[in-house]
């Protein structure tokens, strides 16, 4: 019904962000899809067993596929802090979220309607621009025991620390606020040092990916550098009626991953 395809780096650090483009070139005498099937993606080991997933709505919904039609978008995947480095292998495909049976489509299968669409080498973090979490954050907490992903609140104002490489980088953010406790966006705010490199609405149960490039001129000449990151409001859990809570610490908003990368 589609031939599937994935373009990405060869080459991808524990931790590091990497774009994956997608594409799907619908099969000219295809039918029309019944329903708005969803992307499986598996990450594979040299030995074939899963390490992780990325499972996603296409951008355009299958439903409105059509014959010929070229499907492509891309989306910003964050490797995990899996205990593997070597050949990854991607296999992706289509299912139906209401039933689970897979469709089946052109390509290299290994079985199971599932098809390879790319290999990369996957390779340790590297120390250079490894970022810490240093004053006034929470706890780390676990998303998802399978893959080691986690994420840590903020409180009102929290800093986050790394060596400072004398070259520009761009500043990898992604977060959310899932709290009942706001009926209006947040504003928040990131500093370089003394200097403002990003500000911006979050949404409310969204999740944001905020990529900031940072030029070397502002990261001047210390060996460390700090980015602050501020809400203009914070809550207490346990002081919000509608949550039902006993949580006692205050919360900014929930930050996923923290990563900074070469430009």
């Amino acid at each position: 019904m589609a031939t599937p395809s994935l373009a990405m780096r060869d080459t991808v650090a524990i931790g590091s962000p990497v774009e994956m483009t997608y594409g799907f070139v619908v099969a000219g005498n295809a039918q029309t899809f019944e329903e708005d099937y969803r992307v499986f993606v598996h990450f594979l080991d040299s030995a074939g067993e899963l390490m992780w997933t990325d499972d996603h709505d296409p951008l355009t919904p299958t439903s409105q596929w059509t014959p010929g039609l070229a499907v492509e978008y891309s989306r910003t995947l964050f490797v995990p802090d899996f205990p593997y480095v070597g050949l990854t292998r991607v296999e992706v495909g289509l299912f139906s979220p209401a039933t689970g049976d897979r469709l089946p489509l052109a390509g290299n299968t290994s079985g199971l309607r599932s098809y390879e669409v790319a290999t990369f080498d996957m390779r340790l973090q590297s120390e250079d621009l490894l970022v810490v979490y240093a004053n006034g954050w929470h706890d780390a907490e676990n998303v998802n025991a399978f893959d080691g992903s986690q994420w840590r609140w903020s409180m009102r104002s929290a800093t986050l620390s790394f060596s400072n490489p004398a070259r520009d980088v761009d500043f990898y953010l992604q977060l959310d606020q899932p709290a009942e406790a706001f009926t209006e966006p947040q504003q928040v705010e990131v500093k370089a040092g003394s200097e403002v490199v990003d500000r911006f609405l979050l949404p409310l149960g969204t999740m944001e990916l905020r990529r900031v490039h940072i030029p070397s001129s502002l990261l001047g000449t210390a060996e460390t550098i700090l980015l602050t990151i501020s809400v203009d409001r914070a809550f207490v859990p346990a002081s919000v009626p509608g949550l039902n809570s006993v949580d006692s610490r205050e919360l900014g908003v929930r930050v996923f991953w923290a990563v900074v990368e070469p430009s």
